[in-house]
């Protein structure tokens, strides 16, 4: 069976635990129709403060109501199979990004995942933003985008846990925690990949790290994300 040990899991306890939504636990397939057409509404995501360089992003959906336990299912409960319909709505995302750009159709689009620190990977037994990115992949070339996952940067040091931080020692809690280790092709449109967006801190350290030493008429970096934190919420 593809998919792991993680998957294997998932699919064994279909076989004897009855299946539920994980948006709203209603009796059902793994996210039920009016979860998920909760992630079909892509929009700009807007931090409560922009910091400086944080990169335009697409959100499929509101990391708010049914949307909020479906991602931390799939991010914390190991609820694997939740992979596809959260890496459709982060297909959706790019096709918004992609559909906003001016002049020519891009030749290849890359998708750059935010890497998780070790000690998360270590906990989780799994890169979750990584398996989003390959599932985005295989939705997007199925449509005919040109889509592939680079995997453009890596973790330096260490950082805190960022639950309970403020927008400012998130930013400084990340500060320079992202370096690249890959030129991207020139003409590729960069696409920086994450389940949620709430501060803008992550995606704009590494939007930062992605940029060095880019030309200046390179496309800017995007981000695509699963959900974003309304901007009311804190």
């Amino acid at each position: 069976m593809d998919g792991g040990p993680v998957a294997l899991l998932s699919a064994l306890a279909d076989l004897v635990l009855p299946r539920t939504c994980a948006g709203c636990g209603r009796a059902g397939p793994a996210l039920c129709g009016r979860c998920t057409r909760l992630l079909t509404v892509p929009h700009l995501a807007s931090p409560r403060r922009f910091p400086p360089g944080f990169p335009p992003t697409v959100a499929a959906g509101e990391y708010a109501g049914p949307v909020r336990p479906a991602i931390v299912a799939f991010k914390e409960r190991g609820r694997a199979e939740l992979a596809r319909p959260l890496g459709a709505a982060l297909a959706l995302s790019v096709a918004g990004l992609l559909a906003g750009l001016s002049g020519p159709r891009p030749s290849r689009v890359l998708l750059v995942p935010v890497p998780s620190s070790a000690a998360a990977v270590r906990i989780r037994g799994r890169d979750h933003v990584r398996e989003l990115t390959g599932r985005a992949v295989a939705e997007l070339r199925a449509a005919g985008v040109p889509a592939v996952q680079a995997r453009l940067l890596r973790r330096r040091g260490r950082v805190r846990d960022s639950a309970g931080l403020t927008a400012a020692e998130r930013r400084a809690n990340l500060a320079g925690s992202f370096v690249r280790t890959a030129a991207a092709v020139p003409e590729a449109v960069l696409v920086l990949i994450d389940d949620v967006v709430t501060s803008g801190a992550t995606l704009t350290e590494a939007a930062a790290a992605l940029s060095a030493g880019r030309r200046p008429d390179a496309v800017p970096i995007l981000a695509a994300v699963v959900a974003a934190t309304p901007r009311n919420v804190g």
